[in-house]
Order: C-alpha cells, then sequence, then structure tokens
C-alpha cells in the first residue's frame, strides 16, 4: 500500500482514466455549468477539441500539484487571460465570469475531493496526520486558478463544512445534463474523430458511463438523474478490487505529470501556445 504524503500521491489508475465523474461534480455548480456549456472559447471545447482539451486540463494539474512558484504564475496568468471571455450574456440563465474566485474555489475543491475519494476507493482512509498534510498541499489547486490563499478554507473540518454548504446549492438543469451525458457516454466522440468517435462510443460508452455513475457521489447522481442499485455497486465493489491489484503502476502518472509541466516551461519559453 502506498504512503502519500502530497497531492499528487493520490493519482490512480481509475481516478485518471475516467475523470468525467469529477467534470459532473464541477458543472453541478449552476453557473460553472452554463459557463463551460456557453463558452465561446472554442479550443478549449471537448466537444471540438477533445485531445486539446485533455492535454490543457493535464497541464492545469500537473503545474498545479508539480510546477514550481514560476510555473504556477505562468498558468494563473494564461488561465486568467482565457477566462476573461467566458462570461455571461444577457440570454444566459444564469449570471457568471469564469474569473470569479468563488466559482474557482468550487472547481478546486471538486479536484481535492475526487484525488482523496479515488485513493480511498481502492486504498481506505489515509491516517489523519498524512491526510491533514495533503490538504494543505491541495491549496495550489486554488491558488493556481484565480482563488486567494485565504479563501481556501484552513483546514479539513472548515472544508467539510464549506462542501456539505455548496452541496445544498448544486443544480444541472436538463441543457447541462444533456451537455454533461453526451460526455459521460463519449457520444460527443461521434462526428469529431472521425469513424474511429462512433466505434468508442458505441464500444466503450456504457462501460464509461458505468464506471462515471460509480465514481460520483449520490447528491450529483441525482441531479444527472441517474439511477444506481446494489447490484451495480456490488459489481463496481469487484472492478475497484481488480484496479487496485494493478494500480502499482500509478507512479508512471508522477512521470507524466512532471513531464507535461516540462512541456509547459518548453511551451513557454518558445511562445507555443498552452492553453
Amino acid at each position: 500500500m502506498r504512503t502519500p504524503t502530497k497531492t499528487a500521491d493520490l493519482l490512480t489508475l481509475m481516478g485518471s482514466a475516467n475523470n468525467t465523474a469529477n467534470v459532473i461534480m464541477q458543472l453541478a455548480m449552476a453557473p460553472v455549468g452554463h459557463g463551460v456549456r456557453e463558452s465561446r472559447v472554442d479550443s478549449g471545447n471537448v466537444f471540438m477539441h477533445p485531445v486539446k482539451r485533455a492535454r490543457t486540463t493535464f497541464s492545469f494539474l500537473a503545474v498545479a500539484l508539480m510546477g514550481d512558484d514560476e510555473d504556477k504564475e505562468f498558468v494563473r496568468e494564461k488561465l486568467r487571460s482565457v477566462h476573461r471571455q467566458v462570461v455571461s450574456t444577457k440570454t444566459s440563465p444564469v449570471k457568471y465570469s469564469a474569473n470569479d474566485p468563488r466559482l474557482q474555489l468550487w472547481v478546486a475543491a471538486c479536484l481535492y475531493r475526487w484525488f482523496v475519494d479515488q485513493y480511498e476507493f481502492l486504498y481506505g482512509p489515509i491516517p489523519p496526520g498524512q491526510a491533514d498534510a495533503i490538504y494543505q498541499d491541495a491549496a495550489t489547486l486554488a491558488t493556481t486558478l484565480n482563488v486567494r490563499p485565504h479563501m481556501w478554507p484552513a483546514d479539513r473540518e472548515q472544508f467539510e463544512r464549506y462542501w456539505e454548504e455548496q452541496l445544498g446549492s448544486i443544480h444541472i438543469d436538463p441543457a447541462v445534463r444533456e451537455h454533461l451525458l453526451a460526455i459521460a457516454d463519449l457520444s460527443f466522440l461521434r462526428g469529431h474523430v472521425g469513424p474511429v468517435g462512433t466505434l468508442l462510443h458505441l464500444t466503450l460508452g456504457k462501460p464509461y458511463l458505468f464506471m462515471t455513475t460509480g465514481s460520483l457521489p449520490q447528491p450529483f447522481r441525482d441531479e444527472m438523474g441517474f439511477r444506481w442499485s446494489p447490484a451495480q455497486q456490488r459489481a463496481f465493489d469487484d472492478i475497484r478490487r481488480m484496479v487496485a491489484v494493478v494500480d502499482r503502476v500509478a507512479p508512471v502518472l508522477k512521470l507524466m505529470m512532471r513531464a507535461q509541466v516540462f512541456d509547459v516551461r518548453l511551451r513557454r519559453r518558445a511562445g507555443i501556445r498552452v492553453f
């Protein structure tokens, strides 16, 4: 069993192979959901550029968890510039700005919760001392966005209070739900990456949706209208046990993250667009 001391140590094969559940969690906050759905920044649209979107998301996570202060400031400013273009219009169902630090805090909180949940799914509860150290380290998920350091809850107890309060505010309306379902069953790939996308949807769509649903906390399943039975939970638990056996390859994910930090540095020095 691994002994985690930093957020990056929580990387798991299961969490990295299917992070759509975490996307659903983030977009369950209505301003975030509508901001992503209505975004006019086509380069970051997963429906138009799925590979690029995956790369830029991984770049952010790699820098937030493993980059130095210069890397983080670079990414923070680039994201701030992109997010200036993501603001609500007169026809938007809710008001939003992608640079709103309160929304960014929610995104960072979902990421932290995701890392912890995925690790504990496989290995059980993290000892309190290690959990406290990981939580303090996870603040960089927020501050590499547009969140002021003082906004990150001071300790895990305060985080839990924040989390429970926010769960009372989540809402996924039909338009955002349709957007998320297309990602969760891989149907968004049809027509965007040619026949391969259709094949992936037909062969992997249902298993991917099953794993996504199983990874979601119940309040988010409810918002998506996903049904989940005891039999499905047993099957999901069996899969988790199998994944835990092969999760020893997870350290490779940290090597990939370090490589991604290096890629960001090369792009910065060469003047190549990162986001």
